[in-house]
């Protein structure tokens, strides 16, 4: 057991001793962050609305709704 702690100790300390060091990563890091940051944005506004808050009023029916169609299907 405290050889795979071992292991996988050296293997974080492997990845963050890299981060660390990273100069010109960072920045490319950074633009990949905030790039899938908006991505999710943009899909999350434009190309998946609520549907359930659009088509029932209140918990109750959105509940039934979602329990008829797990059962149905």
């Amino acid at each position: 057991m405290d050889s795979i702690k071992d292991t996988a100790r050296k293997v974080v300390d492997l990845y963050v001793d890299g981060f660390r060091n990273m100069t010109v990563g960072r920045k490319l890091w950074a633009i990949i962050l905030i790039k899938a940051a908006l991505l999710f944005l943009v899909f999350k506004l434009f190309f998946f609305p609520d549907l359930l808050k659009e088509n029932y009023d209140n918990d109750d029916d959105r509940a039934r709704a979602v329990a008829e169609q797990l059962t149905t299907r």
